[in-house]
């Protein structure tokens, strides 16, 4: 446990010994998915790792997900079998056997109005079996995905409550996978890639990179080092060309709605709401552990330098209300906006619009430096995706390392769904944490102060945010609130847990260094 402990202490240590000249085989750049998924897929090797992140662990993209592992369906619509076979089997892997803690079936209803076109309703049935097949060839058993089929009227309304009943005939069910939360796939990833030895550093701003170093400025210090290795990867998704001038993307941005989810009418089935004027784009309404739904998303490109943080303008959010209103009794307003969030997915560069470029992932060798970058695929497929970049810095820089684990390799808390079952922790608790929830519980039942909710109302305790401060790297209030927790993505929740969270977080690291 303690080896898989990220903290400020560890941090301080391991990046005294990579400043003092120590060379590692493998060092990756950007601390997201695919970065984390690397370091996990090459210290599972046996080779020695250093991953550095400017700002903290998940921190870009990978938290600004629609939080769904999906199986390819919408890639079977675009002809692309071969993304969408490697999505359902990549699916499988995280459902069944790294991380089905953090993940869940998610029933998904295509409803069906008297005005839904003949073609649309066969296209979709069409391609829900296709999806269905897929899931079969990847070996993900029916009794945790099962196979889609109609639904009358009354049950469709049964399964969402808030959809317009005028017209109703019912609709299509099929069921595909779904994350407790994107940002805490990462965090584990990177927990049990130091479990390996992998050393993770955060606050860490890479400026210069070569293929065998990297200069950087530790954010917390003002100072810069230099770190050495026999293989540099780039893995900062939309901001990779920002390091190799020769990667060319085309970043596209996908917005989210945060609601409530009985203002929407939503159950535990998410519900598909056509995007007029195509056949294969829905918007999706996803219910959420905690009583929030995300409505998302969009598919629109972004030009010039992509920012740090992205923001849905309030074109996209008025696009993703006006479709949604559009299946439901209810018409949504602003008014049920509580929040919004936007993804920028790193997209290889090609002519056409965004919505249609591939989500194939790539692994680039830079003419002039040798830094190997990976960009593309989506999170669904990021082990596969670490794989091919591990392989690759392997073969380009002889190093010498064992078969690929992945595969098979629990993250950390990760059980069969049976064992997960019986774990002695709230059931809200074990979704986050798995096998470890046990042991968060009982910091809320050792201090009573840690046993309170962060404020009236709220389901997270000030025992999760000493557990990320001691063990998930958290430095500061804005890693709990927006990276551990997802209070940052309701602004009124983030402002009235701050507080409390911030003199948590100080108290926390004033005893770790007391302790060093």
């Amino acid at each position: 446990m303690i080896r898989a402990s990220l903290s400020a202490r560890r941090r301080s240590r391991e990046l005294a010994e990579l400043a003092s000249g120590e060379r590692v085989d493998l060092l990756v750049v950007g601390g997201g998915v695919t970065g984390t998924g690397i370091a996990l897929d090459a210290a599972s090797r046996g080779l020695s790792v250093a991953l550095v992140e400017a700002r903290d662990l998940a921190f870009g993209t990978s938290r600004f997900s629609s939080k769904l592992v999906h199986g390819g369906l919408r890639y079977l619509a675009h002809g692309d079998l071969a993304i969408a076979r490697e999505s359902a089997v990549e699916r499988g892997i995280l459902m069944t056997r790294t991380a089905p803690h953090l993940t869940r079936a998610l029933g998904q209803l295509f409803p069906l109005f008297d005005g839904t076109p003949r073609a649309e309703r066969l296209l979709t049935t069409a391609g829900l079996h296709a999806g269905d097949a897929l899931r079969r060839s990847a070996r993900t058993p029916s009794s945790l995905l099962p196979r889609p089929r109609s639904v009358p009227a009354a049950e469709a309304l049964a399964l969402a409550p808030g959809l317009r009943p005028t017209g109703l005939r019912g609709g299509l069910l099929s069921f595909d996978g779904a994350l407790t939360d994107d940002a805490r796939l990462v965090v584990a990833l990177a927990r049990t890639a130091a479990s390996f030895g992998a050393r993770v550093l955060t606050r860490l701003r890479v400026s210069e990179l070569t293929a065998d170093r990297v200069r950087a400025r530790d954010e917390l210090t003002g100072e810069h080092v230099d770190l050495h290795a026999r293989q540099v990867v780039n893995a900062t998704g939309v901001w990779a060309g920002s390091l190799v001038p020769s990667v060319h993307l085309s970043p596209s941005r996908g917005s989210h709605v945060v609601l409530d989810a009985d203002r929407t009418g939503l159950g535990e089935t998410s519900v598909l709401a056509p995007v007029p004027g195509s056949h294969s784009r829905f918007v999706f309404l996803l219910p959420q552990p905690g009583g929030r739904a995300y409505l998302g998303l969009t598919d629109e490109p972004v030009p010039g330098e992509p920012p740090e943080v992205a923001e849905a303008p309030q074109s996209d959010v008025d696009f993703l209300l006006k479709a949604a209103s559009a299946v439901l009794a209810r018409e949504l307003t602003h008014d049920d906006v509580l929040g919004t969030f936007a993804g920028l997915r790193p997209l290889l560069a090609a002519d056409g619009s965004t919505s249609d470029l591939s989500r194939r992932h790539a692994v680039l060798t830079d003419p002039a430096s040798g830094v190997l970058t990976v960009v593309g695929g989506k999170l669904t497929t990021y082990r596969k995706m670490a794989e091919d970049a591990v392989t690759g810095a392997v073969r380009a820089s002889g190093l010498d390392a064992g078969p690929v684990r992945t595969r098979d390799l629990p993250l950390l808390g990760a059980a069969d769904r049976r064992a997960l079952s019986t774990v002695d922790a709230p059931p809200e608790l074990v979704a986050k944490y798995g096998t470890e929830a046990p042991r968060v519980a009982a910091l809320a039942d050792m201090d009573d102060d840690l046993g309170r909710p962060l404020f009236p109302g709220c389901g997270i305790t000030g025992a999760e945010v000493v557990w990320a401060v001691r063990h998930e790297g958290a430095l500061d209030a804005d890693d709990v609130l927006h990276r551990r927790t997802r209070l940052g993505l309701v602004a009124t929740e983030a402002d009235a847990a701050r507080e409390r969270v911030a003199d948590l977080v100080a108290r926390t690291l004033h005893g770790l260094a007391e302790t060093a």
